[in-house]
This record gives structure tokens, C-alpha cells and sequence, in this order.
């Protein structure tokens, strides 16, 4: 059986129009891209961030999964727990996070905190926000929610549960304010070096040898997207001669309009054609398209 890899594509900041930001990935959806990435925005100069971009354009798809970076340095994880399950459920289980760290000033200005320069403190913020935001997750078993209107009982209270994480700068008690996500986990996304892999779904690489040293997590391979029809060729024979390890492509654009039109011609459909990828299935989960299982709920298989 010939082994398939999932395409992704970073469309970046990209533009501050939502109905720009709403054609790139609804063309990276249509070229059969299985994920699209959101960088953050300058939030400094009050650019719009990522999360907020892929909950705009999840109405308006259906198969493509919608990846928002989001920083664990300044923000709070309670919070950013509560939008990245929104963000499931908007988009019916295509939500996805890449956990990221910010090292810029400016936006730690942007969000009135002190600067975090030491890197323990840095892979400090990135373990714990990854941490409790899957425990979060959690808090909720999926049939917590009742909705019995005759009897008037909407939560099974038994169902519902505390995280109880204490860090060392701060705790969290739980339970979270949104229901368990339709995935049961937002598939979490990192990249390698960076962060414990047994805490991510999903480890962003840059070569085979990286991607070699990982082990329980889908690995994707970062590579520049090509911007003529010679660079596509050569791309899709990389493809094809991939280590068995790597189980997915990310499409890094220079030109995100341009380069995006050369893949979906080029690329995608030779792809396709050779069976060395897949495109997502309609009315699936990011994870399914992914090939990772949903998780159990960590109370549940407890008791």
C-alpha cells in the first residue's frame, strides 16, 4: 500500500481584510490542502491574531483544518483554552494549535506583562500552557452535558472535574467554561526542540534527522513552497523519496498568493495523481485527517 503524507500551507499574518484572509484558505482548501496555518498578527500594532482569523473563516469551510498560532508566553491558558475549543466547535472539529513562544518586546507591551528573555522560563511557559490547556480539555467528560429540559437537568455535575495544576507561577483549578471540544483534544502542534514531544499531536521539523528522533507524534516536515513549475516538479519527487517517518508537508510560501497558485496546480494534483497524498474527507476532524485517534478523557478512563 503506498504510505500518503497530508499537505499543509501557511497562509501566514496575511492581510488585515477578512475577505482576503477568507479566499487564500478557502483556494488552499478547494487545491485539497488538508490544514492551513495562521500566524499571529503584530499585536502590538493591533494586528488581528490567528485564533481570531481561523474562527472568521471557519463558517465559511468544510474539510480544510484551521491551525492558530498562539503564544504561551504572556498569554493566559485558561483563556486561550476556552478560544481554541471555540474554535473547535465553529469549525465541527477542525481546530488545531501551534504553541508557540514569543520573544519580542513589544509584545509583551501589548499584553502589559514584563519581558521573558531567560529560556527556562520560556520552555517554563510553553510545558505549562500546553499542560493546562489538555487538562482543561478534559474537565469536562464528553456526556457532561444533559440538556434533560423535563426534569430540568442540563449538567451531570459528576461529569465535570478540577484540574488542580499548580506551577510555579501559577494554578489553575478548572473546571473549563466550554465543553469538551469535538475532537475531545485541539490537536496541538509544536515545534521540534522546542517543546517535550509527548505533549504535542503533532512535531514541526526541519530535515529527516529530526523527524528520525521522534517518536509517538504525526511529524510534519517544513519546507519552502516552490514558486515556479521546475521547483514543483523537484518538490513532488522529495515527496515521493520521504523517510517513512514523516507523515506530513508544510508548505512554507514567500509569495502566499503566488505560490499557492503554483501548488494547487502543480503539486497537489500530481500528488494525488501518484497516491502520495490524501485530501481531507468532508464532515471529518482535523484528527481524523491527521490519522490520529481521538483521545479517551484522562477522568474518565480513570474511573
Amino acid at each position: 500500500m503506498t504510505r500518503t503524507v497530508t499537505l499543509g500551507f501557511d497562509v501566514g499574518v496575511g492581510s488585515a481584510d477578512g475577505r482576503a484572509v477568507a479566499a487564500t484558505v478557502t483556494a488552499a482548501e478547494n487545491a485539497g490542502f488538508g490544514y492551513v496555518t495562521f500566524d499571529d498578527g503584530d499585536l502590538a500594532t493591533g494586528g488581528v491574531d490567528a485564533v481570531t482569523r481561523a474562527a472568521f473563516v471557519a463558517a465559511t469551510t468544510s474539510t480544510v483544518g484551521l491551525v492558530a498560532t498562539a503564544s504561551t508566553t504572556y498569554s493566559e491558558p485558561f483563556h486561550l483554552s476556552s478560544q481554541l475549543a471555540s474554535l473547535d466547535y465553529a469549525s465541527r472539529g477542525r481546530a488545531g494549535w501551534v504553541a508557540s513562544r514569543s520573544l519580542a518586546p513589544d509584545v509583551a507591551a501589548a499584553w502589559g506583562r514584563e519581558v521573558v528573555s531567560a529560556d527556562t522560563d520560556l520552555v517554563r511557559e510553553q510545558r505549562d500552557s500546553v499542560t493546562v490547556a489538555r487538562g482543561l480539555w478534559d474537565s469536562w467528560e464528553d456526556d457532561a452535558v444533559i440538556r434533560d429540559f423535563p426534569t430540568g437537568r442540563f449538567l451531570n455535575q459528576q461529569k465535570l472535574h478540577y484540574v488542580d495544576f499548580a506551577g510555579e507561577k501559577y494554578s489553575v483549578k478548572g473546571p473549563a467554561i466550554v465543553p469538551r471540544p469535538p475532537q475531545g483534544q485541539v490537536v496541538v502542534f509544536g515545534r521540534f526542540g522546542e517543546i517535550d514531544t509527548d505533549l504535542l499531536d503533532v512535531v514541526l521539523v526541519e530535515n529527516e534527522a529530526d523527524a528520525r528522533a521522534v517518536t509517538g507524534a504525526h511529524v510534519v516536515l517544513d519546507v519552502e513552497a516552490p514558486g515556479s513549475p521546475t521547483a514543483a516538479a523537484a518538490l513532488v519527487e522529495r515527496i515521493a523519496a520521504l523517510d517513512d517517518a514523516i507523515g506530513g508537508i508544510r508548505l512554507r510560501p514567500d509569495l502566499i498568493d503566488d505560490d499557492l497558485r503554483v501548488a494547487a496546480r502543480y503539486v497537489l494534483p500530481q500528488l494525488f495523481e501518484r497516491d502520495l497524498a490524501h485530501r481531507p474527507v468532508p464532515a471529518t476532524t482535523l484528527r481524523s485527517t491527521l490519522g490520529l485517534a481521538r483521545p479517551v478523557n484522562r477522568f474518565e478512563a480513570a474511573r
